[in-house]
């Protein structure tokens, strides 16, 4: 941060040995933690939660600190993240006085700021409180236009994960669950801001509708403190926090020797394999990618490495394969050691399968999870291909190309793969079921894959509880009966191949498919483009 009216430690006032005030900047997007793959954490420049979190924690134990003030400008993070790293200001505020300075109040930066004792804004604060939205670009008939048709098959009626390429409007069913969602989110919004700020729910959730437009409006109608530009909030000892992390206080080790808590990362879609990522923006195929292979070969370095006592497997997914999905979900449900899942933005579809006999599920109440329901399918190209003049021919028999654009499912075929996922979606119901001490009725209720907000899911019996990756590392201690300041690592594969690992990762990463169908005959899978907005 440069901020050049700040000096340096030098220029401290008379008698003043060390600041009183520090600056944090909160800034950018918050991954939760470090990548684990070498290429991706080498190439990582944005701070973390994990971070985030421990410079909140060293700012909390220096008895020489007044207080803290935040600027949140830029906040690009997601509601899931946001309310992450309000957690953070919240449990700092127990310690310091915390002033949170929002030049644009918005709905995920007043999240953060809401954990902060007091909020500040400029005069010309941009107000932008408009609820949580949504919106879907159906490509249907431009599809069909061009020559492309869409085979959608699906369980049930909420499965949506492929109605933007079959269909050329928002269904009924999908309309329902996407207007549940974003009531849920607003809930917790709601929540979140009436805790924060001292009101009542329902006075928070009426700022939405009040028509703000200007700092001083939301002074008057309690939803920030004060109208104030950075330089009136900031005193002559007040320093960024870069100038001062030579004074704050290292962190006391904790004995190896009482254990230790994994913490296995699930991100992007799940599929067969390696994990791996693609940087092009392929709709289905682009970002990161969860292997399988990779994930099961974490869990198992977890549960073998003896200082481990407790295993967190972070989840941000919205599944993928039902086949790499259910190996996840079997390393997890024989686990010998508790386990405990986090949900992030997403965990829905197969990112919530994996998590059904976690000792213990927690969800941020913005989370986007459930969604039990199964989907096939794959796009005809028949009349596309006859438009250009391009002539597949076929030799051998036709059930080994059935996957293929070229044609359509014959009527034997789309019967094979309903039951195909009819069976896949029976499984489904049963995990759910067994996990979650539901019976398979209720849980067919919950499904038909229907997506809920972290905050639905709670009441319905899907998650234990609300939280973050914080509480989530609380309770697998708690499980495992570690200290309250054990530590956690990492866990990644062990160590294989004659190759250095990034030179692996990168060349998996140059890897690109063509559709997500086809090695995969079903998939347990959310479509995420689901961007609140």
């Amino acid at each position: 941060m440069n901020i050049p009216f700040l000096g340096n430690l030098l220029d401290l006032p008379a008698g003043v040995t060390r600041p009183t005030w520090v600056v944090l900047d909160v800034t950018g997007t918050y991954p939760e933690r470090q990548p684990t793959q070498p290429l991706a954490a080498l190439l990582n420049k944005a701070d973390t939660i994990e971070a985030l979190s421990a410079k909140a924690e060293k700012l909390a134990e220096a008895d020489w600190l007044h207080g803290v003030l935040v600027r949140i400008h830029e906040f690009a993070a997601a509601p899931a993240t946001a309310h992450a790293v309000r957690e953070i200001l919240r449990r700092l505020s127990e310690k310091k006085r915390t002033v949170a300075y929002v030049p644009q109040l918005t709905m995920t930066s007043l999240i953060v700021a809401s954990g902060a004792r007091e909020i500040a804004a400029p005069e010309s604060a941009d107000v932008l409180l408009g609820g949580f939205a949504l919106e879907t670009t159906f490509m249907g008939a431009f599809l069909k236009k061009h020559g492309i048709e869409f085979e959608n098959l699906r369980i049930r009626e909420y499965k949506a994960a492929l109605t933007r390429f079959s269909q050329d409007h928002m269904d009924d069913a999908n309309r329902e669950q996407l207007a549940a969602y974003v009531s849920g989110l607003e809930a917790a919004w709601a929540a979140d801001l009436a805790q924060g700020r001292g009101v009542s729910e329902a006075e928070a959730l009426a700022w939405l509708g009040a028509g703000l437009t200007s700092a001083q409006g939301a002074a008057e109608a309690g939803l920030i403190d004060k109208v104030a530009y950075e330089d009136e909030l900031i005193g002559p000892g007040t320093r960024p926090l870069a100038a001062v992390l030579d004074l704050l206080m290292p962190k006391k080790p904790s004995d190896p020797k009482a254990g230790r808590v994994a913490v296995v990362p699930v991100v992007g879609g799940i599929v067969t394999g390696k994990s791996k990522n693609n940087p092009l923006p392929l709709p289905l195929l682009g970002g990161p990618m969860a292997g399988a292979d990779t994930v099961v070969a974490a869990l198992k370095h977890a549960r073998e490495d003896r200082a481990t006592k407790a295993i967190v497997v972070y989840v941000n997914s919205g599944g993928g394969s039902a086949l790499a999905s259910d190996l996840i979900w079997r390393e997890i449900a024989t686990s010998e050691k508790p386990v405990v899942v986090i949900m992030g933005e997403y965990a829905a579809s197969g990112g919530y399968y994996l998590a059904t006999h976690a000792d213990k599920i927690v969800a941020s109440p913005y989370t986007l999870t459930g969604s039990i329901g199964v989907v096939s399918g794959k796009p005809v190209t028949q009349e596309f291909n006859q438009r250009q003049g391009f002539r597949p021919e076929r030799v051998g028999r036709d059930r080994a190309l059935m996957y293929s654009p070229s044609r359509p499912y014959t009527d034997e075929e789309r019967a094979h793969i309903e039951k195909g996922i009819e069976e896949v979606y029976g499984r489904f119901i049963s995990r759910v079921a067994e996990g979650r001490d539901l019976s398979q009725e209720r849980v067919d209720e919950l499904g038909r894959g229907r997506i809920w907000s972290g905050h639905d899911a709670l009441e319905l019996g899907l998650v234990d509880e609300l939280g973050d990756l914080h509480r989530g590392l609380e309770l697998a201690r708690e499980l495992a009966d570690l200290p309250a300041d054990a530590p956690t690592w990492n866990a990644t594969p062990k160590k294989q191949g004659p190759f250095p690992e990034f030179v692996e990762e990168a060349a998996q990463a140059a890897q690109v498919g063509v559709w997500p169908f086809g090695r995969e005959r079903v998939l347990t899978w959310l479509d995420q483009d689901v961007k609140v907005r």
